[in-house]
């Protein structure tokens, strides 16, 4: 399997437990991997065939700074969770940042590792 990748996606969103929180927007930063089988978009050259990374990231930076959650997890599986409405995609790894929520460390966050469930027609 084929890993397609985005590195250090920078969203601006309201997250957090704190009431100051949800009163601001902070950075969240994310890294995913996903795998995907790439040869038929190699073989004709068409983007069509790919998973078109800039889309997803579209996709991706609309949800985060459209939803409002206190909680890290609860972003990294929303996200997991888009990704893999896709069912080209086999798995999918987030890991989600979010840079000064603790002052001593440069980033605090979660990475999740989430597979496709096959549906009843794939598994039967």
């Amino acid at each position: 399997m084929d890993k397609v990748f985005i590195r250090g996606l920078e969203v601006l969103s309201t997250i957090g437990v704190y009431d100051w929180e949800k009163e601001i927007r902070q950075k969240l930063v994310f890294d995913l991997e996903m795998g995907f089988d790439n040869r038929p978009a190699a073989a004709t050259d068409d983007i069509a065939l790919a998973l078109d990374y800039a889309t997803l990231s579209e996709r991706i930076i609309q949800h985060a700074t459209t939803q409002v959650v206190e909680l890290v997890e609860t972003m990294a599986e929303q996200v997991a969770t888009l990704v893999l409405a896709d069912a080209r995609v086999q798995w999918v790894r987030v890991t989600l940042t979010k840079p000064g929520a603790v002052s001593q460390a440069s980033g605090v966050g979660v990475e999740i590792l989430r597979h496709r469930t096959p549906s009843v027609s794939e598994a039967s």
